[in-house]
């Protein structure tokens, strides 16, 4: 896994780094604490459970062309992650989908943002200048994260979902 500084100590006890391979039952327990309405924000339908195959997926990356933070913190039985964002290629030369989820609790408190802002820098230093997220139509806190921290290039609505292709804010 490189270290490109990504990872540091951040307000109330969090840390921001890169996803590791060993965040899989993390990533899985995250989406046990997640709300059947934030799950399926994220996720687009209803899972009872990340299934172990996605876990193993999702945090088992390239660093380069697919790439996850977490922000985590000390819980009660260890290690908890509280949120994660990601970012994976598409077919599209230079452009990658991210994608985000912050456990309810934490929700409002800048998270996202954060995500957003180290995701992009990390993607940017890749040689990605391009974005891809596909939100819910109704998932109002996530589109306007989106119109305000990054430069829209292109809005579609289909089928209750919003498709965005974005740059990186100046």
């Amino acid at each position: 896994m490189p270290s490109e500084g990504i990872g540091r100590e951040l307000d109330g006890g969090l840390r921001l780094r890169l996803i590791a391979p060993d965040d899989e039952p993390r990533l899985m327990a995250l989406h046990e604490r997640l709300s059947q309405h934030t799950a399926y924000q994220r996720f687009f339908g209803i899972l009872k459970r990340l299934p172990i195959n996605w876990a193993h997926f999702l945090a088992n990356v390239d660093y380069d062309t697919r790439l996850a933070l977490v922000i985590e913190r000390d819980g009660d039985g260890g290690v908890e992650l509280v949120a994660v964002g990601r970012y994976e290629p598409t077919r599209d030369a230079g452009v990658a989908e991210v994608a985000f989820v912050v456990q309810d609790g934490w929700q409002g408190k800048g998270l996202g943002r954060l995500l957003l802002r180290e995701l992009l820098t990390a993607a940017t230093a890749r040689g990605i200048r391009r974005f891809r997220a596909y939100v819910l139509t109704d998932n109002i806190r996530m589109l306007r994260l989106l119109s305000r921290y990054t430069h829209v290039l292109e809005r579609k609505t289909d089928s209750g979902v919003t498709e965005l292709l974005f740059e990186q804010q100046g």
